[in-house]
C-alpha cells in the first residue's frame, strides 16, 4: 500500500538541511547565547544570523524580528499589544475576520470581555474579505485591523497590500496572520504596509515550538514576558537557538525555491481538482484561483467528514476535514460555515495540503482511492438517501 502525506497545513516535516544545521547547537555548540564566553557568544552569533534570515525572507530588518514559540503566541502578542497601545489613547476598537485561526478569535473574543469592541468582517462564499468592508468597519476608535494572509483550512489568500495600505492611510495598526503563506509564498512587509505580521516554523520544515513576530520600527508593543533581556528585553526566557538556527535555514531554503515549488504544487493542487471534481454532488471551497498552491479543500454531500479521513487513514493517505487545532471537534468547521455552507454540507469537508514533495504519482493515488470510499460512505448514509430523494421528488 502506498503511503501519501496530504496534510502539509498541519506540520511538515522537518527538511534535512535544518536538522544539520540544527544538530551543533545541541552538541559542542550549546551554550547560551547570553553568556560572555565563547561557547555562548557562538550560540548568540547564532540567534543573530537567522533573525538576519528571516527578516531578510520578509523584506524587514533584523531588529523587527522577535523569535516566539510559534504563529499563536505571535498572534497573542501582536493583538493583545496592539489593544494596549490603542486603550491608552481611548481607542478601543478592533476588525477581524469571521474566519481566522482561533489564535486570533479566541484573543479577541478575550479582550471583548475587557471591555474592547471587535468587529468581525463576512468573508462571503468565495472566502476572501472585501476591502470595502474593511474601509467602512474603520472608525476612530479603531486601533488594529488583524486579517489572515491566507486561511489554514481553505487556502484563501486575502488583499493584503490593499488592506494594509487602506490601514495606513487611516492611521490604523495592520497584523495579519501569515503562518501558512511565509515560504510559500512572496511576502515583502514594507510593500505590502503590514506593521506585525506571525509565523510558525513548522509549516516550512522547521521544528515544531519555533516562530516569529515581525513588528514594524517605531512600532513598540508591551513586553510580552517579563525577566530577562533576550528579544531586545521584550520576551524573557533562554532562546531555543537550535530551534531559531532551524527556523533560520528552512524561510532561507523556501525562499530560495519559492517560484518553482509554486509553480510545481499549484500544478498537483489542480490536478486534485480536475479529478475530485467528477464526483457527484462535490464543491470546492472557496475561491479556486487566489489560494494557496497547495490547498485542496471540497465538500462532498452525504458523506461525514470523520469516516471519510479514518478511510482514506486505512488506504495510506494522511488528510484533514479542516484545522489541526479543532480536530477533536465534532461541530463543523467555522470556516466553512462563514462562507455559507449548510451545517450538513460542512460536515462532509475534506482539506488535502500538499507541499513540493509531493508527486504525480501521489495525486494519481488519492484519485483512485477517494471515489469508492465516498461511494461506500455514501451507501451507508440516511442523509445521501435524503438527498437522492429530495432530487427525485424535485
Amino acid at each position: 500500500m502506498r503511503y501519501v502525506y496530504a496534510d502539509n497545513a498541519a506540520t511538515t516535516p522537518v527538511s534535512k538541511k535544518v536538522v544539520e544545521a540544527m544538530l551543533p547547537y545541541m552538541t559542542e555548540h550549546y551554550g547560551n547565547p547570553s553568556s560572555l564566553y565563547g561557547i555562548g557568544q557562538t550560540a548568540a552569533r547564532a540567534v543573530d544570523k537567522a533573525r538576519q534570515q528571516v527578516a531578510a525572507a520578509l523584506g524587514a530588518d533584523a531588529k523587527e524580528i522577535f523569535f516566539t514559540s510559534g504563529g499563536s503566541e505571535a498572534d497573542n502578542w501582536a493583538i493583545k499589544g496592539a489593544a494596549a497601545l490603542g486603550a491608552k489613547k481611548g481607542k478601543k476598537h478592533l476588525i477581524t475576520s469571521k474566519f481566522e485561526h482561533h489564535a486570533v478569535l479566541h484573543t479577541m473574543a478575550a479582550l471583548e470581555k475587557d471591555g474592547f469592541k471587535v468587529t468581525y468582517l463576512d468573508v462571503y462564499e468565495n472566502g476572501i474579505v472585501r476591502v470595502e468592508d474593511v474601509e467602512k468597519a474603520i472608525t476612530d476608535e479603531t486601533c488594529l485591523v488583524s486579517i489572515m494572509y491566507a486561511n489554514n483550512e481553505i487556502g484563501t489568500v486575502q488583499p493584503i497590500a490593499e488592506i494594509g495600505k487602506l490601514c495606513h492611510d487611516k492611521g490604523v495598526l495592520f497584523h495579519t496572520d501569515a503562518v501558512q503563506a511565509v515560504g510559500h509564498l512572496k511576502i515583502d512587509v514594507k510593500e505590502q504596509n503590514i506593521d506585525m505580521l506571525s509565523l510558525s516554523g513548522h509549516k516550512f520544515h522547521a521544528v515544531k515550538g519555533t516562530g516569529a513576530l515581525y513588528c514594524r520600527k517605531g512600532l513598540r508593543l508591551p513586553n510580552l514576558i517579563e525577566g530577562g533581556a533576550q528579544e531586545a528585553g521584550r520576551r524573557a526566557g533562554t532562546e531555543n537557538v537550535p530551534g531559531i538556527v532551524g527556523l533560520g535555514v528552512a524561510i532561507t531554503e523556501m525562499n530560495e525555491h519559492l517560484e518553482e515549488n509554486y509553480n510545481k504544487v499549484k500544478s498537483l493542487r489542480d490536478r486534485l481538482f480536475e479529478g475530485a471534481s467528477k464526483i457527484s454532488h462535490s464543491r470546492i471551497n472557496g475561491d479556486k484561483e487566489k489560494r494557496l498552491p497547495g490547498n485542496f479543500s471540497m465538500c462532498f454531500e452525504g458523506v461525514e467528514g470523520e469516516s471519510l479521513l479514518l478511510m482514506l487513514d486505512m488506504k495510506g493517505v494522511s488528510a484533514s476535514s479542516g484545522s489541526a487545532c479543532t480536530s477533536g471537534s465534532l461541530d463543523p468547521s467555522h470556516v466553512l460555515l462563514s462562507i455559507g455552507l449548510k451545517h450538513e454540507v460542512a460536515h462532509g469537508s475534506l482539506r488535502l495540503s500538499l507541499n513540493e514533495n509531493n508527486t504525480e504519482e501521489d495525486v494519481d493515488y488519492i484519485l483512485e482511492v477517494l471515489p469508492p470510499i465516498i461511494e461506500r460512505l455514501r451507501d451507508m448514509s440516511p442523509l445521501w438517501e435524503h438527498i437522492l430523494e429530495n432530487e427525485k421528488n424535485n
